[in-house]
């Protein structure tokens, strides 16, 4: 749903913006980016190190790979140490939630967490169905060249079964102390990361392989547009509940295909649930809503409408994730985030926008909001995040790449519904936007 601004003039009457500049300004950005490394290092040294990205976890114990046992695709899976490859079932992406990071599979989609969310010794860790639990949520913390890696939940490390440091040991979770096996390296994976789609089969649903994508361009959003293979002509919203894959089909049909308020959605994903491999296009009204965490992958939208995507949810610890993927001509938002919680977009291209994302200033209800940006490309787009700094709002970005006059992060003073925000301020701070001068690459 749109809300907050109204609908950029066109750009032939929007002044032009500066972006690195010598003299003053450019004492400013050393200023601002002097912030923003005090900032990271309040932190935690481990988390600063790390980040957000895509990574192979090594076991410091035994030199093997934490991986997911036979790529199997189903939940409540023990995760297990093995030989190290190149497989997705070897690669971790972590991605910035409070209290640390969200640790998924590449390969599968699914979280890291504790069995039956215990904080008991010896208990499983598996992956499940993201649901920003803190049994979910992981920190990292600093043992010399490797990081202990600590669950939110009971405040116990990852270790493997017994300290064993052979193939096939399990990984569970084990009191904290100087023990190797209880010690992971993180190796960021080379090429950037991977978007895949897999064959999964459950009790609930079989769903088969329509495409297996690297992100092209490195895994910063800067590849080919590619073709449907198909439309679908959808005049109703569709509840595709925990997991839809659309088959690289183009869905069209509601609303106008313009900033009209309070269109029907295309698409709403239950919480926990994952949408993936599909077009969007006009008139898709207003776009997918996500009722509360969820998974948008290797989405397209060839005509954004009202918005193309709505994040919905009123916990904190909702965990947003767009993944590859892109959206043209937009002329206001892309994405809207209108509850609580974390939006990670990565992978990403934007063509011909307003704002790729817009944490609401004058929603019915006041949220603290974040979002993180990693591997985006923008095109003839104004700004990459507007956020609200009196309400603790804050925008990261990493490997970002920008064509023309782009403003990376705008600040606002958020508002009681029925007003409109003010904005207040742009650019790095080390409080609300972070980012460095080398986070960001013009063309």
């Amino acid at each position: 749903m749109s809300t907050s601004e109204q609908p950029r003039p066109p750009r032939s009457a929007r002044p032009a913006r500066g972006r690195w500049r010598t003299g003053s300004a450019a004492a400013a950005a050393v200023i601002a980016l002097a912030a923003t490394f005090t900032a990271w290092s309040a932190a935690g040294s481990a988390q600063a190190a790390v980040g957000a990205g895509t990574y192979v976890v090594r076991n410091g114990g035994s030199g093997l790979c934490l991986a997911v046992p036979n790529a199997s695709t189903s939940t409540g899976v023990q995760l297990q140490q093995a030989s190290c490859g190149t497989t997705g079932s070897q690669q971790w992406t972590l991605t910035a939630v409070s209290g640390g990071f969200r640790i998924t599979s590449v390969a599968t989609g699914l979280c890291v967490g504790v069995r039956d969310a215990s904080t008991s010794a010896g208990k499983a860790i598996e992956q499940q169905s993201c649901s920003g639990s803190a049994s979910q949520t992981w920190s990292l913390t600093a043992s010399g060249s490797n990081y202990r890696v600590v669950n939110a939940n009971g405040g116990k490390c990852m270790n493997t079964a017994d300290n064993s440091t052979s193939a096939g040991a399990p990984v569970q979770q084990n009191s904290c102390d100087s023990v190797a096996t209880k010690q992971w390296a993180f190796t960021p994976t080379s090429g950037g990361p991977t978007s895949t789609s897999t064959s999964t089969s459950t009790t609930t649903r079989t769903t088969t392989t329509t495409t297996t994508t690297s992100v092209p361009g490195g895994g910063d959003g800067s590849g080919a547009w590619p073709s449907d293979t198909g439309s679908v002509h959808q005049t109703t919203t569709r509840n595709v509940g925990t997991y839809f894959d659309g088959g690289m089909k183009r869905y069209y049909g509601i609303g106008d295909g313009g900033q009209g308020e309070s269109q029907d959605p295309m698409f709403v994903v239950a919480n926990g649930g994952t949408i993936e491999n599909l077009f969007i296009d006009a008139p898709a009204g207003d776009g997918i809503h996500c009722e509360g965490s969820c998974t948008i992958r290797n989405v397209w939208w060839n005509d954004v409408g009202e918005d193309a995507a709505t994040f919905k949810s009123s916990s904190s610890s909702a965990t947003y994730l767009v993944d590859g993927g892109g959206a043209r001509k937009a002329s206001d938002k892309v994405f809207q985030h209108n509850g609580a919680g974390t939006v990670t977009i990565r992978n990403f291209q934007v063509h011909d926008a307003g704002k790729l994302y817009r944490a609401c200033g004058n929603c019915s209800t006041s949220y603290q909001r974040h979002v993180v940006m990693n591997g985006v490309t923008a095109r003839n787009t104004d700004v990459l995040a507007g956020i609200n700094t009196n309400w603790g709002d804050t925008a990261r970005f990493s490997r970002i790449t920008v064509y023309g006059d782009t403003t990376i992060c705008e600040k606002y003073q958020g508002v009681p519904k029925g007003s409109e925000p003010k904005k207040i301020g742009e650019g790095a701070d080390g409080k609300n936007c972070f980012y460095a001068a080398s986070d960001i690459t013009y063309r």
